[in-house]
C-alpha cells in the first residue's frame, strides 16, 4: 500500500486544485481500511484507494453517484472532482462534499425504530431509481446483488469446519429457504455493505448514507442483512414493513446473513476475534422476519 499522509495530499491538491491549496488538510477520526479519507477545509473530503483492489470501487462510485443522488432524500458522498495519480501516489483519487454526522456504529442516543423505519425508506428510493447504465452485479460488487447460490460451495465448506460448532442441519434449511427463489423483477439498485459503519447519523436519527462501493444493478435481497446482524425483533419488523419487499427477498436476505456469519466463523473471511458472527448466527437461525 502506498504511504498515504497529510503532506501527500496536500501536495495533490495543490498541484491539480490549485484553488483549494490554502485549505487545510486533516485526516478523518476512522479510516476504513479500502480508503483513506481527509477533511479539505469544512466542507470537503479526499477519498485515496489503499490500493490497487480498490481503485475501481472508487471510480464505480464516482460515475454513479452523481446520478442517484438526485433520486434520494438522504445525502450521499457525491464526488465533484477527480484527481489523477502524482507525486508518487499511483491511482485516481477524489474530492466530495463532506457529510456531516458519526457513524452509526460510533454514535450513542440512536433512536432505532426510527433508523429501521428511515433505512427502509430511503432503500425502497435507492430500489425505485432510475437504472441507467447502472454495473450488473458480478465480481465488481462481490457478488452482492446475484443469487445467494453463487456462495453456496463456501457455505458448504464452512458447514464442514464448524462441524460440532453450529446446528448444521438449521443452516442447512435455512440456506436451502434462500435457494428456492430467484429476484422476479427487472433488476434494481442495491447498496450492497448496508451496515452501521457505512450509516451516518445526527442527533440520533439517519443522515446520510456512505460507501457505495459495492453497489450495483440486481437483486436487493443482499441489502437486507442488517435485519439481523444489528436490529433486534420488534426493529426488524419496522424495517421489514418500510423496506416494502416480498417473502421470497427477506428468504435470500437471511441466507445472504447466515453465508457471511458462517464463513467469518469458520475462518474463510474476516476474521471475527469478539464473536459478533457467532451472535448474529443466533438472530439469523431464531427469527426470519417473514
Amino acid at each position: 500500500m502506498p504511504d498515504i499522509t497529510v503532506e501527500l495530499v496536500r501536495t495533490l491538491i495543490a498541484d491539480q486544485f490549485p484553488d483549494w491549496a490554502g485549505l487545510p488538510v486533516r485526516p478523518v477520526d476512522r479510516q476504513g481500511w479500502d480508503n483513506r479519507t481527509f477533511r479539505l477545509g469544512d466542507e470537503l473530503t479526499v477519498r485515496l484507494p489503499s490500493a490497487e483492489g480498490y481503485v475501481a470501487a472508487v471510480a464505480k462510485e464516482d460515475r454513479c453517484l452523481p446520478g442517484l443522488a438526485g433520486h434520494l432524500s438522504l445525502p450521499v458522498p457525491e464526488p465533484v472532482a477527480v484527481g489523477r495519480p502524482a507525486a508518487g501516489y499511483p491511482f485516481p483519487w477524489s474530492v466530495r462534499r463532506w457529510l456531516p454526522g458519526e457513524t452509526v456504529e460510533a454514535s450513542v442516543g440512536i433512536d432505532r425504530v426510527r433508523l429501521a423505519r428511515d433505512l427502509g425508506d430511503f432503500l425502497t428510493e435507492l430500489r425505485q431509481a432510475p437504472v441507467g447504465r447502472g454495473p450488473a452485479a458480478g465480481l465488481h460488487s462481490y457478488y452482492r446483488g446475484c443469487h445467494p447460490s453463487v456462495y453456496g460451495d463456501l457455505v458448504e465448506e464452512a458447514l464442514e469446519r464448524l462441524d460440532g460448532v453450529v446446528d448444521a442441519a438449521a443452516c442447512r434449511a435455512v440456506w436451502a429457504d434462500a435457494l428456492t427463489s430467484a429476484w422476479p423483477s427487472a433488476p434494481t439498485w442495491f447498496h450492497g455493505d448496508v451496515a452501521v459503519g457505512n450509516l451516518l447519523a445526527t442527533d440520533g436519527a439517519l443522515s446520510a448514507v456512505i460507501d457505495f462501493g459495492t453497489c450495483g444493478v440486481g437483486d436487493p435481497a443482499c441489502d437486507l442483512v442488517i435485519a439481523w446482524n444489528y436490529f433486534a425483533r420488534e426493529e426488524r419488523k419496522v424495517f421489514r414493513e418500510a423496506v416494502g419487499l416480498p417473502d421470497d427477498a427477506w428468504r435470500r436476505g437471511r441466507g445472504w446473513a447466515l453465508w457471511k456469519a458462517l464463513v467469518c466463523m469458520a475462518g474463510l473471511s474476516s476474521p471475527d476475534p469478539e464473536g459478533v458472527q457467532a451472535r448474529v448466527l443466533v438472530q439469523v437461525l431464531e427469527d426470519a422476519v417473514v
